[in-house]
């Protein structure tokens, strides 16, 4: 059974998807209508921008949905999921990939739940810091008791949680899961505190976004960030998709329950092989790949 896996924000870079629209064609023809659907030429900033351009999170979530799933189309028959999955923003490039959503709703959403990040980030200074080295529980654990806000935000791999929320306490909780073992404790560079209650203004914003778009049946289950299990109910992914804002990213969980369920071949779609190399922290001889036309 084939698992085909969708990467999230920070997979980015300057030239991301320029050979898919060289190729002329349907390629083409999909990155033409985003510019027109986003109302700013992305193909400009995604092929010859600045890294700092490209780092806007208005324009990086869009970029990268673009890149997966103009890939995911073009591989044409070839392309034929048992189940999918997608880290953070990816959910909605793997939501497109089996024809929960079209194309063109799935990047209108992009683009609003983008703009909603960026205004909650500005509305409050927040940050996220990836911890390496602790049990999941003892990042948990420290986090509930430190004052304000700070929660664990995505369990990307064994032994690597990312926590999110206000910087005084991300400040504090690194301090203190340092001194708990943490071989690292390292800030990120990101605009603000995702998959947290900080983000609960854009989720409101999301969630009325969601209410006006046709969400399809799946052809094939979609593993949800937020419950780590296989989703085939239109109205259950589009209310995960939702809380997904606030909530943690459980992908270390999702990696384990696609191998439980039978899943035999790893396939990342979209910029990168960030999501290769967590799950081969998970199983170490699990055979992966990129994909490509």
């Amino acid at each position: 059974m084939k698992a085909y896996v969708f990467p999230g924000q920070g997979a980015q870079f300057v030239g991301m998807g320029q050979e898919l629209y060289d190729q002329g064609g349907l390629g083409k023809e999909l990155f033409e209508s985003a510019n027109e659907i986003l109302g700013f030429k992305i193909t400009e900033i995604m092929f010859g921008g600045t890294d700092e351009e490209l780092k806007q999170t208005k324009v990086t979530q869009p970029a990268i949905f673009l890149h997966s799933t103009i890939l995911a189309k073009l591989l044409g028959d070839s392309f034929q999921p048992d189940m999918v999955a997608g880290h953070s923003l990816g959910e909605l490039s793997a939501l497109v990939a089996n024809n929960t959503l079209n194309f063109e709703d799935g990047l209108k959403l992009v683009s609003q739940r983008a703009l909603a990040m960026q205004k909650a980030c500005e509305a409050e200074p927040s940050t996220m810091a990836a911890i390496i080295g602790l049990e999941d529980a003892v990042v948990e654990n420290i986090c509930e008791n430190i004052t304000g806000t700070v929660v664990a935000a995505n369990y990307n791999c064994p032994g690597q949680l990312v926590i999110s929320g206000s910087i005084p306490a991300i400040d504090e909780a690194c301090e203190k899961l340092t001194e708990a073992g943490a071989k690292r404790a390292l800030k990120l560079p990101v605009g603000g505190a995702f998959h947290s209650p900080l983000m609960e203004p854009a989720r409101m914003e999301l969630e009325t976004a969601i209410a006006n778009t046709s969400f399809s049946n799946p052809s094939c289950p979609v593993y949800q960030n937020v419950s780590a299990k296989a989703v085939t109910d239109a109205e259950e992914i589009k209310n995960n998709l939702i809380a997904q804002l606030t909530a943690p990213v459980k992908w270390t969980q999702t990696m384990q329950q696609i191998l439980t369920d039978g899943a035999s071949e790893l396939i990342e779609v979209g910029p990168g092989k960030v999501l290769q190399g967590l799950i081969k922290k998970v199983d170490r001889k699990f055979p992966t790949s990129s994909a490509g036309i």
